[in-house]
């Protein structure tokens, strides 16, 4: 994902977390809230009931990964943030993707290009 896309800091994903809407899926949850400088910010997390280090990190990866494809179908104007959870450590790429799909959907975030 590239670096202009990434939402870093501690305070926005709290930001995020505590005032955004959530929409749940077995393997990722996602927090959307409307952000005011119109272009779109993404961040990723794994807490620690994921896995060990290498299992949150490689998880961390794949979502990145499924955003990079997302990104120009996604509305600007929004800041995501996507929560792994545990089941997301044995699924396949392609389950995260079409779970990644949905709950963009479902937040009608996708724009049909």
């Amino acid at each position: 994902m590239k670096r202009r896309f990434r939402l870093t800091r501690s305070t926005d994903f709290r930001r995020v977390r505590r005032l955004g809407k959530s929409y749940a899926h077995p393997l990722i949850v996602l927090v959307t809230l409307r952000n005011e400088t119109g272009q779109l910010q993404i961040g990723v997390t794994a807490s620690q009931a994921v896995g060990h280090a290498v299992q949150r990190n490689r998880v961390r990866r794949r979502l990145k990964a499924c955003f990079d494809e997302f990104i120009p179908n996604i509305r600007p104007g929004w800041d995501l943030v996507a929560v792994a959870r545990r089941p997301i450590v044995e699924a396949d790429y392609s389950e995260i993707r079409t779970g990644m799909a949905r709950l963009l959907k479902q937040a009608g975030l996708m724009v049909e290009r």
